[in-house]
């Protein structure tokens, strides 16, 4: 089950054709329209929760790939039959997968939707096994034991989203690692988890294995896509309170970091030109 405190709230993309994105949120990844307005979508699993928006702006060009952004939305799943069914369902539509992977805190798939946004489907293995070093999580890529994943699919099959899925977390292409890592840590307030290689860069509260990964894999040394581009508008770090939220606010002015307060929406901007919504639960 989830016992995680949600830390991702609302992701908000852009989309060159929203018909066709809803269609694939909904009927493909399962989730539920919360709302559908004149160009935007939002979608909900617990009917009430969004967990992901869709704006759409037709004259969009499609982002390049090697520039800053989204990397993938990961949506965490409550069980392990809930992963079993929904790789079932995959393989059953014949929708492709770009990946499946055991990373010793979790099990993951991944695909993309058809604008090319990067997606994570996973459920965790329970805090107790996974291993710390200090306050650093072991987490590895290797192949998912997709037989032994399916034993555990239900009889019912996969319905859709479960009410209990999260966005879990997000994973970033970011320009430079160390910049990153100074703006999110010393002036965002998380905690880094772990360095993998030179490349990549885990952070989280409250000892989860990570709520924000970053790599530099596509995008080191590139800058945000041209204006108009599709894939990340903006996601919204949650913080547990307005005190907690007010520390980052300052702590991000004192560092000169861009902070916009607009109509009760407080926002700021990575070094990588990523738009953050800084919420609360």
């Amino acid at each position: 089950m989830n016992h995680m405190h949600p830390v991702i709230g609302k992701v908000t993309l852009t989309v060159q054709n929203l018909e066709r994105m809803t269609a694939f949120y909904q009927d493909i990844l399962g989730l539920r329209i919360h709302e559908h307005l004149e160009g935007r979508t939002s979608f909900t699993a617990d009917g009430k929760t969004v967990l992901l928006e869709l704006i759409e702006d037709k004259k969009a060009a499609l982002r390049n790939p090697r520039t800053t952004g989204l990397f993938h939305i990961a949506f965490l799943l409550p069980e392990r039959s809930d992963l079993a069914d929904f790789l079932k369902h995959l393989v059953q539509i014949r929708y492709p997968l770009q990946g499946a992977s055991d990373h010793d805190v979790s099990e993951a798939i991944y695909l993309a939707d058809p604008e090319g946004n990067g997606l994570e489907i996973y459920r965790d293995r329970e805090p107790s096994e996974w291993r710390w070093q200090g306050d650093q999580v072991y987490m590895t890529t290797v192949a998912l034991d997709v037989e032994n994943l399916l034993e555990d699919a239900s009889d019912s099959g996969w319905n859709r989203m479960p009410a209990g899925t999260l966005v879990g977390h997000i994973h970033l292409q970011v320009s430079d690692l160390a910049e990153a890592k100074e703006f999110y840590c010393d002036a965002v307030g998380f905690d880094p988890v772990l360095k993998y290689g030179s490349q990549a860069l885990f952070f989280s509260w409250h000892r989860y294995h990570h709520h924000i990964g970053l790599n530099t894999w596509n995008s080191l040394g590139q800058g945000p896509p041209a204006e108009g581009s599709t894939g990340l508008k903006h996601y919204t770090v949650l913080f547990s309170g307005e005190e907690e939220r007010n520390e980052a606010v300052k702590r991000l002015r004192a560092r000169n970091a861009w902070v916009s307060e607009e109509a009760d929406v407080i926002m700021t901007k990575d070094p990588s030109g990523i738009h953050i919504v800084l919420g609360m639960k």
